[in-house]
């Protein structure tokens, strides 16, 4: 893929928004109060457009920029991220401080997939001739990018959190990071969360409605919404039962607008659609490991495998959980899923994918390796 995987990216993600403001227009109407039908729709529409600018933005962003201001911008999130539990400041959801109001209410968490990203690209593009040592090579920028994933946990948000860390394993692993620390730390990190969740009574009541849906207890508790999700797909079988036709939206599957609108994707739109999506964001990772590829220096290649780990992992991880593969978790489904800050930043990580592709070098540009033992004859003149 050379060119192209840009035109083919944009093409998926269009398709995605689309899809998701199609799918908010179907299920806002039963998620607000009575006289606000298509709040949800209005508001996302704007999130859009200011997501769009700052992909156009993002397209133009200077790498030289980038490389020399990731320090500030690592501060300035780390210092958002401890305004979660600022009073007055935090607003707490659903058991968990992730959003912070300050004029505009937003969630700091979100923008730590780019900036993180960012910091460990331009980390590497620094030390890039350190990368298998033990302090530039592991445990400095390990530090880097765990700083803003343990508060990110600490938020009880562990979803990101380990969407976060698998992000940035990809990144040590890819450029070269011994393996030798990488699967020690992997192998305690895991060890670590399972001890979190077991310990941690809401998170473990959650595991355990995973592994027993069939129990008529846990459908009606910490189970309801993966039960009414797979009821859902049921409902709308191969076909679908029409575009506005599905009932579990209507206040029996929570979070239709957000975390699970997959399901109604299923059930109102029936499985070409569903698979169309999951066909959207295998095309999100093909074109950004191409870009990866094609990159003209390891700061793009690291930013570019980054950037597409965090919009393709937390879309992995939101389907698996609406399918029940995985037990309940907070993550939306970016492009799709109802939230403005969520739109912004996956749109903006597409615009920095874009941006990179533009600076690499096409196919075409390559010069040809020469070949051994190959004679050419001009005549002398």
């Amino acid at each position: 893929m050379t060119r192209s995987a840009t035109i083919v990216l944009c093409t998926a993600v269009a398709a995605l928004t689309v899809l998701g403001l199609v799918m908010l227009t179907s299920t806002s109407a039963w998620a607000v109060k009575r006289g606000d039908e298509y709040q949800l729709v209005l508001n996302q529409c704007k999130m859009l457009g200011v997501g769009l600018i700052g992909a156009f933005v993002a397209t133009r962003l200077d790498p030289v920029l980038l490389r020399r201001f990731w320090p500030l911008a690592v501060a300035g999130i780390c210092v958002l991220l401890v305004l979660c539990f600022v009073p007055g400041v935090a607003v707490a959801r659903y058991g968990a401080a992730r959003w912070v109001k300050l004029g505009v209410e937003f969630q700091p968490s979100e923008f730590v997939k780019v900036i993180g990203m960012i910091a460990l690209a331009g980390w590497f593009a620094r030390w890039q001739t350190e990368v298998h040592t033990f302090w530039r090579g592991f445990i400095i920028p390990g530090m880097i990018i765990g700083l803003p994933i343990g508060l990110i946990a600490i938020e009880t948000d562990v979803g990101s959190a380990l969407s976060l860390s698998v992000a940035a394993a990809a990144i040590f692993f890819c450029v070269g990071t011994r393996l030798l620390y990488l699967i020690p730390t992997a192998l305690t990190g895991m060890a670590g969360a399972v001890f979190f969740v077991h310990s941690n009574e809401n998170r473990w009541s959650r595991i355990v409605a995973w592994l027993n849906l069939d129990d008529p207890v846990q459908q009606q508790g910490k189970g309801m919404q993966q039960y009414r999700g797979l009821l859902a797909f049921g409902n709308g079988g191969p076909h679908g039962m029409g575009l506005g036709n599905g009932t579990e939206k209507f206040s029996t599957l929570t979070f239709a607008y957000s975390d699970f609108i997959f399901p109604v994707v299923g059930e109102e739109l029936g499985l070409p659609f569903t698979l169309g999506v999951v066909f959207c964001f295998v095309i999100i990772a093909v074109c950004g490991c191409s870009i990866a590829m094609q990159a003209s220096s390891i700061f793009d290649r690291c930013l570019a495998v980054g950037l597409t780990c965090v919009v393709v992992i937390p879309a992995m991880v939101n389907i698996a959980v609406t399918t029940a593969a995985f037990p309940n978790d907070g993550l939306p489904l970016p492009f799709v899923s109802y939230g403005g800050t969520s739109l912004i930043v996956s749109l903006g990580a597409v615009g920095l994918l874009c941006g990179i592709h533009r600076r690499s070098r096409s196919v075409v540009d390559y010069k040809p390796l020469p070949v051994a033992g190959l004679r050419s004859y001009a005549v002398k003149l």
